[in-house]
């Protein structure tokens, strides 16, 4: 056959072994709203050469009843060798609908269980990692291997079996015990237990005791150096500062984390301490950009910095580092409400610049951020929503803005206290987790004030806000609302004086020499018609 025709029946042939198109979340499936999960332990072999890992994963976990089935998440593309249950074999399958079906003769009592499942095989690539999640097998500028993985989109049942939604984490946290070639190190979410020396390979032993996502529980691999600085947190704590470099970048190590250190002092003061203060401030630098992961921040804009205040400043940094407190320790219950995340992580990259340059340049970005609004679809499109349905750009700007105007809505008094009870309470965080109502009934409960309707108008709807401004006699003006049901505050310029006034769709006179300014420094997604 022509070379070319056989070359693309090998890459269909092959494809499955190299990438993925997975979803993490939607609709919970009910035999897995049965389980509570408690901890994992990933224990596996990883060989750069063969691109491949083989070993085990173990899930704790509690059942609320009986049952007849243990369903787990897993990719098709590894091979599952062997099931246990509370130490005992047990019949499974595993199908092209990446799940586990771990059956029995007799129902699965309720209470605690230990599954253990063995497997292997070469993990799906990374097409666009970290937005298309997988394996990057890599190398440094010296040829050493380099190896991350990203899944956040795809949930972590690309490489170990989990219950793969966001709802669910392990409350008593996860182990990781990486093998790899001798010489490498291994690098994972919490604190460093042990290394096991051996005669060709290292096995590298972490653990974190705090609840984690799934899609958090991961480890990179690469020629590292560990550059290490100590931090004292708002409340008093010593916190160990590791970046894990590539040791061709050694030299770089030490100044990103004064930047760090910097970036977690601020965000500290609108969102309270470092969320992790019994562990570490981890980062790993990696060949993508990098993401979220708790503890363990992946790094990869190669040290390019610009200016804010006159200080060195990474976005990439600041951003992945604002997620400890809104991803990891603020979780939403469901994809659905992922702006609660992308949206105030963003936000808190606007609070930088105000902190440094002050409210005007703050007030900039903000306008710069309205402006690239794209208003193509809702920012929360339902419930029960899957990562690739959920993510969109707009989580992140218009999720923003949205923070940006509540702030204006409510004055500094009631806002900054309040989002830090959203970032501190326990009725938010950890172990529990939030959805745009929970979100909305806390800043409603603190301001007294029904703010359903301006959560339900910009984050569940494209509509910008109208404002009618009609001339009815020489120097005087009609100005309402026209598309929101409600009171809302707005500034109004006329001449060189801005008052703010309430409107509504019943129409304000105002006395003006000419045309009125509605909101000029902007504080709201709008549309102004002139009349």
């Amino acid at each position: 056959m022509p070379r070319l025709v056989f070359a693309l029946i090998l890459l269909l042939l092959i494809n499955p072994l190299m990438a993925q198109n997975l979803r993490s979340g939607g609709k919970l499936k009910p035999e897995q709203a049965i389980m509570d999960i408690r901890h994992y332990t990933v224990a596996l072999n990883v060989d750069p050469e063969k691109q491949s890992i083989d070993g085990y994963t173990e899930i704790d976990l509690i059942l609320s009843e009986n049952t007849s089935v243990l369903l787990f998440d897993f990719w098709h593309g590894l091979k599952v060798e062997q099931v246990w249950v509370n130490g005992k074999k047990k019949p499974f399958e595993h199908g092209d609908d990446d799940l586990i079906k771990i059956t029995d003769s007799k129902p699965y009592v309720s209470g605690r269980i230990k599954v253990k499942v063995a497997y292997g095989g070469q993990p799906g690539i990374a097409e666009r990692p970290p937005w298309t999640g997988g394996f990057q097998w890599s190398k440094d500028e010296n040829g050493n291997p380099w190896v991350s993985v990203t899944c956040q989109s795809e949930g972590a049942k690309i490489y170990f079996p989990c219950k793969d939604h966001p709802s669910d984490e392990p409350n008593e946290g996860a182990e990781m015990i990486i093998t790899v070639p001798k010489g490498l190190t291994a690098n994972a979410p919490g604190l460093l237990k042990k290394v096991t020396r051996g005669k060709t390979t290292d096995t590298w032993h972490w653990e974190t005791n705090y609840t984690i996502s799934n899609y958090c529980i991961l480890f990179n691999i690469g020629k590292y150096k560990k550059v290490t600085r100590p931090y004292t947190t708002v409340d008093g704590n010593i916190v160990p500062m590791e970046f894990y470099v590539l040791e061709t970048h050694a030299d770089q190590g030490p100044h990103l984390l004064e930047r760090l250190e910097r970036t977690t002092q601020i965000l500290e003061k609108y969102f309270g301490e470092y969320p992790w203060a019994k562990e570490r401030i981890g980062i790993a630098e990696t060949p993508h950009l990098g993401m979220e992961h708790q503890t363990n921040i992946a790094y990869g804009n190669q040290f390019k910095y610009t200016k804010v205040g006159g200080e060195d400043f990474d976005w990439l940094l600041n951003h992945e580092f604002g997620h400890e407190w809104w991803a990891n320790k603020v979780t939403n219950k469901d994809w659905a409400h992922m702006w609660i995340q992308e949206g105030i992580c963003s936000f808190g990259d606007a609070l930088y610049i105000r902190e440094l340059e002050g409210e005007e340049s703050y007030l900039k970005r903000m306008r710069n951020t309205a402006r690239n609004t794209q208003n193509v679809k809702p920012i929360v499109q339902g419930e029960e929503i899957d990562s690739d349905e959920a993510y969109h750009g707009d989580i992140y700007g218009k999720g923003a803005f949205f923070m940006h105007t509540l702030r204006y809505v409510l004055g500094d008094e009631i806002f900054f206290p309040t989002l830090k009870k959203l970032a501190t309470d326990n009725k938010y965080t950890y172990d529990n987790f939030v959805t745009t109502d929970d979100v909305e009934q806390l800043f409603s409960s603190t301001s007294g004030q029904n703010l359903k309707p301006l959560f339900d108008f910009y984050l569940r709807t494209i509509n910008k806000l109208e404002i009618s401004v009609r001339q009815v006699e020489e120097n005087k003006f009609e100005i309402r609302l026209l598309n929101y049901e409600g009171i809302l505050p707005v500034d109004i310029q006329i001449d060189d004086t801005s008052k703010r006034t309430q409107l509504s769709k019943k129409a304000i006179i105002i006395n003006s020499q000419g045309w009125p300014q509605i909101d000029p420094r902007g504080y709201y997604l709008k549309r102004v018609i002139l009349e």
